[in-house]
């Protein structure tokens, strides 16, 4: 199963506040054990909120809102993608990540949504040109 492992942003991340050299190191190091145990496929860091654009869908209207957001405990510093056999192993792997934040933070593992959640509603043609669609991201 693929999860997104979601780094919750803090007071300090939201501030800009840049990873020390020592916890570059040790995720670097972390990141090393994920890929040699084939476990990441993607993960990179996010610019505080204050950088970033909102775009509020409203039927056919659009409305782009700058940042920085409120309620820094639910915006996300962060992110890997990863390939494990179930969620016990997501959390044990969590589990041994260096603490992200200078202080206490927080970490979100969810699944992703495969094919066979849609059901019915994927049609084999919908499935083949989400097929079709993957292999031309992963060529790039």
């Amino acid at each position: 199963m693929r999860v997104m492992v979601l780094v919750k942003a803090t007071a300090d991340s939201e501030a800009g506040m840049m990873p020390s050299t020592e916890l570059l190191e040790a995720m670097g190091k972390f990141n090393q054990e994920l890929v040699e145990a084939g476990i990441m496929l993607a993960g990179e860091g996010l610019h505080p909120s204050s950088k970033g654009k909102r775009v509020m869908f409203d039927g056919p209207n659009r409305t782009v809102i700058d940042g920085p957001f409120d309620q820094t405990k639910e915006l996300v510093a962060g992110f890997w993608i990863w390939q494990v056999k179930d969620m016990a192993e997501a959390v044990e792997w969590v589990k041994r990540c260096p603490n992200p934040m200078p202080g206490p933070s927080e970490i979100e593992i969810r699944p992703v949504v495969e094919a066979a959640d849609f059901g019915d509603a994927l049609t084999p043609e919908l499935a083949e040109q989400e097929e079709r669609l993957r292999e031309r991201v992963a060529r790039r």
